[in-house]
């Protein structure tokens, strides 16, 4: 029902009421909301929540109690406690008798110094799902938690329902292949989907998964919803955010490479053989910084002598400003068209971003320094927007800590606190090899000079301060032309910015895909990054639409 904190409000009620569910559950969080809920909770440490989750709550806890639906989500953010007593009320003031369960221990911030991570704004370790099992077994109609990762709030309800133990490693990694699938809502049923055009879309549904005991599971959707469930749309999904073929979670590490994809019919996708391994010592942490302040203006520059322009700007602002702040950037979007129809195809960007601990470096004098070049400077001089005062922003940086120093715990609706004991079967992982195109040279007859994204679909997504390009094609041939085709060698000459990037690759061939992991490309993360595509979300795209030779029998007869 939510992929991010802000998806769709109606997303909640459309599921209760557009068919039949066991359980629902919300992902509200990500690395930048983190951020967000911790300066939320520096105004106001009765904060940190995910306030839209109790007004849908409002709206819908009545029908889900009538139908019998449990709600699982992490909307509890920085404060699940506070969440849940605030769900109790709601319940009470509606005349309700929900059960709230809540689960905590991610937060280590108090903890923070003497686990060597310095002092972040939020420090929160990535929980497994035995805490919202507990929960739903003690009869919890909502289960709110902190910072779980997000598959976990799709195996917590599997696993209270078959009744899984921590040696059930196959249905587990099942479920979390199943629940990475679910995590991100409609991007499993056409959303961001590179081959948009060949199915409906629409007000898409959200996705659900039926799971089986043995972990395998098939992902459809309420019937009569846009979109589509196809072996592409959940391929998609599942290369999302991802990077070698083991998929770690605080329960099991699920072999992404043994997944096996089938059509079993119209919107009905099955997921079988997915292997689990035992999880890793280690518990992942989220942890956010406060950087210091930074200021932006978008500059533009039309019709002839861009280059030129751009330089007298950058040259007199920098003269004018009495002290430069610590970083001080120039990016220029060459966005002109020669010739332009209009005045807005022939200007280009040119952004200026600074960033400095000092508020008088960033803030009014360097929007003075801008203002006062607006009649001497190049011709046509103009700004997007007036220039602003600076803001703060934030860097994210992933720790790692032994998952037995954290107490996991969940407090069930009679105010029971129960403590969850990590997996005892963590121990060190395989560290994931990067992969190897493929060793034999097919001859695929002749080619023609086209886009990547004729024959190719693509997810790209964050990682921290790193980004994901997963790259699939749709028949075994073409998978093979693809596995020799796209090496660590054609993304850098494709995607020159990242060419002088770590880059690593992997070799999905179950899922006919290869995906990239590309090192350093968004800096210290989303809220720091200030590259054009500061997510790394169209990068996937952008390598779609880079031209190559490609095999010109792959070009006819195309299906999703």
């Amino acid at each position: 029902m939510s992929g991010f904190y802000g998806d769709r409000f109606a997303a909640m009620r459309e599921m209760l009421e557009g068919g039949e569910l066991d359980y629902l559950n919300g992902d509200y969080l990500a690395e930048l909301t983190m951020l967000i809920l911790g300066r939320d909770r520096l105004k106001d440490p009765a904060l940190g929540y995910a306030k839209t989750f109790l007004r849908q709550l409002e709206d819908c806890l009545g029908l889900a109690l009538d139908k019998g639906v449990k709600i699982v989500s992490n909307a509890g953010g920085l404060n699940p406690h506070g969440l849940a007593v605030a769900i109790r009320e709601l319940s009470d003031r509606l005349g309700l008798d929900a059960q709230v369960a809540f689960v905590s221990g991610d937060d280590l911030i108090k903890d923070a110094g003497k686990l060597g991570f310095g002092n972040p704004l939020t420090a929160n370790a990535y929980l497994g799902a035995f805490g919202i099992k507990a929960a739903l077994d003690r009869g919890a109609d909502v289960v709110v938690t902190g910072r779980v990762t997000d598959a976990s709030l799709t195996v917590g309800p599997a696993a209270a329902a078959f009744g899984w133990d921590y040696t059930d490693l196959d249905a587990l990694a099942g479920a979390v292949v199943a629940g990475h699938i679910l995590e991100c809502g409609a991007q499993a049923t056409g959303g961001n989907y590179s081959f948009f055009t060949e199915i409906p879309m629409g007000h898409l549904g959200f996705p659900i998964a039926e799971i089986s005991a043995d972990g395998s599971s098939v992902i459809t959707k309420h019937e009569g919803t846009g979109g589509a469930v196809t072996v592409g749309t959940v391929t998609a999904q599942l290369l999302y955010e991802v990077g070698g073929p083991r998929y770690l979670n605080p329960d099991v590490t699920a072999r992404l490479d043994s997944a096996e994809l089938t059509q079993a019919g119209p919107d009905r996708v099955a997921i079988s053989g997915v292997r689990g391994e035992n999880p890793p010592s280690d518990l992942k942490v989220s942890l956010n910084f406060l950087a210091g302040l930074r200021n932006q203006v978008d500059v533009v520059l039309t019709g002839l002598d861009i280059d030129a322009k751009a330089a007298l700007f950058e040259e007199q602002f920098r003269a004018a400003l009495s002290a430069e702040p610590a970083d001080l950037t120039f990016s220029l979007a060459r966005t002109d068209h020669a010739d332009g129809a209009t005045e807005e195809q022939a200007s280009a960007l040119l952004r200026v971003v600074a960033r400095d601990t000092d508020p008088d470096k960033v803030g009014r004098a360097l929007s003075s320094a801008i203002v006062e070049l607006a009649l001497a400077s190049y011709p046509g001089f103009t700004l997007t927007a007036p220039p602003g005062n600076a803001s703060p922003y934030g860097v994210f940086e992933p720790g790692y800590v032994d998952a037995a120093k954290v107490t996991h715990r969940v407090i069930q609706p009679d105010g029971v606190a129960v403590t969850i004991d990590p997996s005892p079967l963590r121990g060190p992982v395989p560290v994931d090899e990067d992969s190897a195109p493929g060793a034999v040279a097919g001859d695929f007859g002749p080619t023609v000079r086209k886009a990547l994204g004729t024959v190719a679909g693509a997810r790209s997504g964050d990682k921290g301060g790193s980004a994901n390009i997963g790259v699939w094609v749709r028949s075994d041939e073409e998978y093979t032309w693809l596995d020799q085709t796209l090496t660590v060698e054609k993304v850098r000459e494709l995607l020159p910015e990242v060419a002088d990037l770590t880059v690593h690759r992997y070799a999905l061939p179950n899922l006919r895909a290869v995906n990239f992991v590309i090192e350093g490309v968004l800096g210290r993360g989303v809220a720091d990054n200030v590259r054009f595509d500061p997510q790394a979300k169209g990068m996937g795209e952008w390598l779609r639409s880079r031209y190559l030779e490609i095999p010109t029998r792959f070009l006819d007869g195309q299906v999703s």
